[in-house]
């Protein structure tokens, strides 16, 4: 690990000198966005060399996701906190989808999310096997007992491919004009909590 440069501070470790890394980024994406942050202006703003950057991450799109991957953790706690105490399924998704809409735009490491096309949850990743895990694991999290909802394991998988499909249409593709919260929460509880709401063993399964 180089220690020249960061400041008159070099890390300690690798794993220092990856979070100090995607910081920095952090930065840089407030101060020029996204799309127009390279990995020379990370450096820069380390005080360190391109290649002290690329010993710990490939791409600048790497440490992009990096950034918006800890952006989501946060956000996932905010979430579950906002959910405290709603046990119905079928409220507790469109609640949830509501907030997604509500937040992920106003934030700007969240907001990352929107702009990845390599592999993030919101870019043409969204349908991917490991997203898809994801927000199963995060439907776990839920204040919902899940089974005696008729949802089993399996379903979640494929209740959380139907919520990032659509949470990614409705944030990447808003109305015009927009909605209101009130008028999404109607929207999404006339066509997607029905779904959740006819109860252990009336769920439609594939043959």
């Amino acid at each position: 690990m180089a220690h020249h440069g960061w400041g008159g501070r070099p890390p300690a470790s690798d794993a220092e000198a990856r979070q100090r890394i995607v910081d920095a980024t952090a930065r840089c994406v407030d101060r020029h966005g996204a799309a127009k942050t390279t990995l020379t202006d990370v450096a820069n703003e380390l005080g360190v060399t391109r290649q002290t950057v690329y010993r710990h991450f490939d791409r600048i799109t790497d440490i992009i996701g990096e950034v918006a991957a800890q952006g989501a953790e946060s956000f996932v706690d905010r979430l579950i906190a906002h959910l405290r105490g709603i046990g119905d399924p079928a409220e507790a998704v469109v609640e949830g989808m509501v907030f997604c809409v509500r937040t992920i735009p106003t934030e700007p490491r969240l907001s990352l999310l929107l702009q990845l096309t390599d592999s993030d949850a919101f870019g043409r990743g969204a349908t991917t096997a490991d997203v898809i895990a994801y927000g199963a694991q995060m439907l776990r999290r839920y204040p919902v007992d899940w089974e005696a909802a008729g949802v089993g394991a399996d379903d979640l998988h494929g209740l959380a491919e139907i919520i990032m499909r659509l949470l990614t249409s409705l944030l990447q593709h808003p109305a015009d004009p927009p909605r209101d919260e009130a008028r999404l929460r109607a929207l999404l509880t006339r066509w997607l909590a029905p779904a959740l709401s006819a109860g252990p063993g009336r769920a439609v399964r594939p043959g």
